[in-house]
C-alpha cells in the first residue's frame, strides 16, 4: 500500500463552519443574487482598508475594466488611449486595459518589490496616456506613493491592481502604516479568487474615496439600471426601472459575499499567520545554496499572498529542475509571475519590448506553498526538500 502523502497545494482556501453557516443563511433567505449581503460586505471591506466607498463585482478583471472605463479610457471613438502598466503580472492586468478600449504600454518592474519602477514612468508618458495601472504583485506593495506623485504631476489618474494585496501595508510617514486599498491612487481593485487571502470562490471589489466614481461603478456593473434590486423590492409603491446606457452584468452574488464576510473579519489574524509562516521560510532559506528568500521592501509590509523565492546566482539547479524536485516530493510550486509581452496574446503587438528585470524574474522565481491554515508538518515537508537542493 502506498504511503505517499497527498499533493501539498500551492494554496488551500481556509473555509470552515462560519462560511458554511453564512451560505446556509443566504440560501434560507431566498435572496441569493446581489443584495443585502453584498451591501454589508462592501461596507465591511471599506472599513477594513480605510476607503470611503467599496463596490463589489464578479471578479478583479472586470473591476479593473470598470475602473479604467469610469476614468474615461476608451470613451472617445477613434482616440488612442494608452494605459501605462507592467507586463510582469497575471494576464488579466493587460486584458482589462484592452477590454476597456485601451492600449497597454509596458514598463519594467523593480527587482525588490516586483512592481512598476517609478524611475521609468515619465519616459513612458505620451500625449495619448490616459491612466496608470500599478500592480501590487503577489501582495508586495509597489512604490505607489512615488507613482501617484508622478501621476499628479502629469494630471493622470492611477488605478491600483491590488488583486493579491488585501491586508498589505505601506508606511506613509515615519511609523505611520496604512493598508492598501484606501486607495492611495484613484481606485484600488481586489480579487477574491481561491488563491487570494480572502476568497468568495471568485469575486472582486473596487475601492475609492470619490463618490462619483463609486456611483459610476454601481451603475455600470448592473446594466446601468436606474434603481437597484434592493431599493425596488423594498419600495412601498410600484417603481419601474430604466436602463440608462449600454452596460454590463458584473455583479457579485449574496452567496459569494456571505462567504467572504467571516474571512474579512479574521483578516488581521490571517495576515499575522501568513507573516509567521513567511518568517519560518526566511530563516531556513538563509542557509540554502539554491533558493533565496524574499524580503519586505523598505516602507512596505506584504501579506505574503504568495512566497516568491529566487534562484541564487551560481545555483547548480535551474528553475524547472527545482520545481521538479518539489513535484517528485508531492509538493506543488509555481514559476515566477508571467509577462504579458512574452505570451502569444501580446507577442505580435509587444513582442519587441525588452523588459530585462521582468524577464529575469519570471525565469528565476519559484513560488512555494504558503497559506493560512498550513500545518507545521506541511511546511516542514517543503523545508525538507529545500535542504536537499544543492
Amino acid at each position: 500500500m502506498s504511503t505517499t502523502p497527498p499533493l501539498l497545494p500551492i494554496v488551500r482556501p481556509a473555509l470552515g463552519d462560519e462560511e458554511v453557516a453564512a451560505s446556509a443563511r443566504v440560501i434560507r433567505s431566498g435572496w441569493i443574487t446581489q443584495g443585502p449581503e453584498v451591501l454589508a460586505f462592501e461596507g465591511e471591506l471599506a472599513a477594513a482598508v480605510g476607503a470611503n466607498h467599496a463596490a463589489a463585482v464578479a471578479n478583479c478583471t472586470v473591476a479593473l475594466e470598470l475602473a479604467l472605463r469610469a476614468l474615461g479610457v476608451g470613451s472617445v471613438k477613434g482616440r488612442v488611449d494608452e494605459v501605462i502598466t507592467v507586463s510582469h503580472s497575471f494576464i488579466a492586468t493587460a486584458n482589462a486595459v484592452v477590454s476597456a478600449g485601451g492600449v497597454p504600454v509596458f514598463v519594467d518592474v523593480r527587482d525588490d518589490d516586483l512592481g512598476l519602477d517609478p524611475t521609468l514612468l515619465e519616459a513612458a508618458i505620451t500625449k495619448n496616456t490616459r491612466a496608470i495601472l500599478a500592480v501590487h504583485q503577489l501582495g508586495i506593495p509597489c512604490r505607489i506613493l512615488e507613482i501617484v506623485a508622478l501621476a499628479k504631476k502629469h494630471g493622470l489618474p492611477v488605478v491600483e491592481d491590488a488583486a493579491c494585496a488585501i491586508g498589505s501595508e505601506i508606511e506613509v510617514a515615519p511609523g505611520q502604516w496604512q493598508r492598501l486599498g484606501r486607495p492611495h491612487g484613484d481606485v484600488a481593485c481586489f480579487s477574491f479568487h481561491p488563491r487570494k487571502v480572502v476568497t468568495t470562490g471568485d469575486g472582486g471589489m473596487l475601492t475609492t474615496n470619490d463618490a462619483a466614481l463609486d456611483a459610476r461603478f454601481r451603475l455600470l456593473r448592473q446594466h446601468a439600471m436606474s434603481i437597484s434590486d434592493v431599493k425596488r423590492h423594498s419600495a412601498s409603491e410600484i417603481v419601474f426601472e430604466q436602463y440608462l446606457e449600454p452596460a454590463y452584468n458584473f455583479r457579485m452574488t449574496d452567496l459569494q459575499a456571505a462567504v467572504g464576510r467571516p474571512q474579512l473579519a479574521r483578516l488581521a489574524s490571517i495576515v499575522t499567520e501568513r507573516r509567521r509562516l513567511a518568517e519560518v521560510y526566511r530563516a531556513a532559506l538563509e542557509q540554502s545554496a539554491v533558493l533565496a528568500p524574499p524580503r519586505d521592501p523598505p516602507g512596505a509590509r506584504a501579506n505574503w499572498q504568495s512566497y516568491p523565492t529566487r534562484l541564487r546566482a551560481g545555483a547548480r539547479l535551474g528553475q524547472r529542475e527545482v520545481m521538479q524536485r518539489f513535484l517528485d516530493a508531492g509538493i506543488a510550486t509555481k514559476r515566477g509571475v508571467s509577462n504579458a509581452h512574452q505570451e502569444p496574446a501580446y507577442a505580435s503587438s509587444h513582442g519587441q519590448v525588452r523588459l530585462p528585470v521582468s524577464e529575469q524574474l519570471r525565469d528565476a522565481c519559484v513560488l512555494l506553498p504558503l497559506f493560512h491554515g498550513m500545518k507545521d508538518e506541511e511546511q516542514q515537508r517543503v523545508l525538507d526538500v529545500v535542504r536537499t537542493l544543492s
